[in-house]
């Protein structure tokens, strides 16, 4: 299997929103958001597949040395093999992909976040980046696309967060801020029970609907940031913008059923999302 291949079923087999809207670019940009997404899910996966913490942290430190050997010339995975080629056509640079290492980091070493300025931290370095660097693929004219773009990323990774509720729950883990679950009066525990005695109330639904009522904001916040000679080119990120927004509109129209299940899109409806925000234009 050829580099290009490797990252190619890796992105394939996410089945993430992002898939479809790299679809719809030319092949050379495609081959770099390609390569860029599956070192994003390699290094992500060290942490959600995680058994022993040193041994996550060991292949982070381990990435970290693969970053600095591609950039001087010598990739030995096959991630970084199909990246390098293209880097420096994109302006794919080290200290991105040491920043997304870095937010994985965070994930190893704390499992709550006291506030949301410390949350926004995290999503800058997961999120935030990840969209300054597909931005500058896509076809980056505008200084101020770059604002969008971290803007945008963090609608999206809030929009995890909400969706992932339970999930994380699961894994011991709340990205809910802790002042937000103090000021909704909603415990952690009650969180991490995932399910009766306490189950869905007042409290959380409060608790989610300022969380919807951000990431929704947040989006428009983003939107409004796009400069207009810039908005055909970054098509694939308002694809991306609109499949979440859709996701976050489905888990409102739920009433946040997020502790007991993952609410999801269907690729077909992915598919369809992308389709129609390529020809609209929006």
């Amino acid at each position: 299997m050829t580099p290009q291949q490797y990252v190619q079923e890796r992105a394939a087999a996410s089945g993430s929103s992002f898939y479809y809207a790299f679809m719809f670019l030319p092949p050379p940009r495609r081959a770099a958001i390609t390569a860029f997404y599956a070192f994003c899910r390699e290094v992500d996966d060290v942490v959600d597949e995680m058994q022993d913490p040193s041994v996550a942290a060991t292949k982070l430190q381990w990435w970290r040395g693969e970053v600095a050997a591609a950039y001087a010339g010598n990739p030995t995975h096959p991630v970084t093999q199909a990246l390098m080629p293209l880097a420096s056509d994109y302006d794919i640079r080290a200290d991105h992909l040491l920043a997304v290492i870095e937010g994985c980091q965070i994930d190893l070493q704390q499992t709550r976040f006291l506030d949301f300025a410390g949350l926004q931290r995290y999503c800058h370095l997961v999120a935030g980046i990840v969209g300054e660097v597909a931005s500058s693929i896509f076809g980056r004219t505008q200084p101020q696309t770059i604002a969008y773009a971290h803007k945008l990323g963090l609608a999206m990774q809030l929009t995890n967060i909400i969706r992932d509720v339970g999930d994380d729950a699961r894994r011991g883990r709340i990205y809910l801020p802790v002042s937000e679950l103090q000021q909704f009066d909603v415990k952690a525990g009650e969180l991490l029970m995932r399910k009766a005695p306490w189950g869905y109330g007042e409290r959380f639904d409060a608790l989610m609907r300022f969380q919807a009522a951000r990431a929704h904001a947040t989006y428009d916040e983003a939107l409004a940031l796009l400069p207009e000679t810039d908005r055909l080119a970054q098509k694939p990120g308002l694809m991306m913008a609109n499949i979440y927004r859709t996701l976050l509109r489905e888990i409102e129209s739920q009433k946040f059923q997020v502790l007991h299940q993952r609410t999801s899109l269907t690729p077909l409806r992915k598919l369809w999302i992308a389709a129609r925000t390529h020809l609209r234009g929006h």
